[in-house]
């Protein structure tokens, strides 16, 4: 058994518990974890926001740590070495999407870290708001040790789900990108832009993140709360990140792409948003999404930060301050990610 903390319904608090971990197989790698992130779809899933919610739930899908058991057949991993257990624990590794190392897009679904179950459609997954995890060597990740540990690990939600459209729309030196939102996915996708060469802007309603998004890399700062920054930048940007999830005007935003810009959501409001014809049609401009990213594109991202020295902005706290941690991130109180310290279960 396995010391966690987990959600017994939508209504009450998160509360100690212990998970029956399944045994490890020959390609399995066993981890102990030390940290692991608070993600705002973890809220949305313990109090069964989204519909579909498994109980008793055990959250979190930012889990860093050590190995302490491989099995036989396992090459990547030997006991002692930094791992990172992302959103995903398998996939069916045959579809065509699989077969692209964009396991992601499963299209017989992936196996999520929690609220979910493994291949076999039987056994749940539990996740990282626990002590130690198992999981197919193909799903586990390096973490390098030139990186600070508790702060790797958003980077395995928050970081991969900002680089892989910066990824897959090839954002790099000499491109503009704006940036919607500074929380735990903006902070990250500004300093992840800076770091590929891109002129960021951070796009924002509060006058008082400018000195933060300038700290993170951000090169401008505009308030989006203010008429004149529409017209101002309008047709500016090749791309921008949208990591928004408060209901927001989608047309406003897509005048400020340049022809043939894209603005890519990562953030899930509410409610659908309208979109205008014309705000696509006027510069033959794009609206799409994203969500995470496979392995293989994970374990790029790992490897980036840790050449270029990137780690998440967090607020390490105890397991047990849990239920606070989610309130206080409700009221937007997080600087710019919460990591939960599971030494103390």
């Amino acid at each position: 058994m396995t010391k966690a903390y987990a959600a017994l319904s939508p209504t009450t608090p998160l509360v100690p518990f212990e998970v029956d971990r399944r045994e490890p197989g020959p390609s399995d790698v066993v981890v102990d974890l030390a940290f692991c992130g608070v993600c705002l779809s973890d809220i949305h899933q313990a109090r069964d926001e989204w519909g579909g919610a498994r109980f008793p739930m055990v959250p979190g899908h930012e889990m860093v740590g050590t190995v302490v058991r491989v099995g036989a057949a396992v090459k990547k991993f030997k006991v002692g070495d930094r791992a990172g257990v992302g959103c995903m624990v398998d996939s069916c590794r045959t579809c065509p999407s699989c077969q692209q190392d964009l396991e992601q897009f499963c299209q017989n679904g992936a196996a999520y870290s929690y609220n979910g179950t493994e291949m076999d459609r039987t056994t749940p997954t539990y996740g990282g708001y626990s002590k130690q995890v198992v999981a197919t060597e193909a799903f586990v990740l390096k973490v390098s040790p030139k990186l600070d540990l508790a702060g790797s690990a958003p980077l395995l939600c928050a970081g991969i789900t900002t680089w892989s459209p910066l990824r897959h729309w090839k954002a790099g030196r000499g491109q503009r990108v704006g940036v919607v939102g500074l929380g735990g996915l903006g902070h990250m996708a500004v300093k992840l832009a800076a770091s590929l060469g891109c002129e960021v802007t951070m796009l924002s309603t509060s006058p008082a993140k400018e000195a933060d998004a300038r700290r993170l890399g951000a090169a401008q700062f505009a308030l989006t709360s203010e008429k004149a920054t529409f017209k101002r930048l309008a047709g500016s940007f090749d791309l921008i990140l949208d990591t928004i999830s408060a209901p927001h005007d989608y047309n406003a935003y897509l005048g400020l792409l340049k022809v043939n810009g894209t603005m890519v959501l990562l953030g899930v409001p509410p409610q659908p948003t309208p979109v205008a014809a014309f705000a696509l049609i006027g510069g033959r401009r794009s609206l799409a999404g994203s969500l995470i990213g496979g392995i293989a594109e994970t374990q790029e991202l790992l490897d980036h930060c840790a050449a270029h020295d990137i780690t998440s902005d967090v607020e390490v706290i105890p397991v047990q301050q849990v239920n606070q941690a989610y309130e206080r991130m409700i009221k937007n109180d997080v600087k710019y990610r919460f990591v939960l310290d599971l030494a103390t279960l």
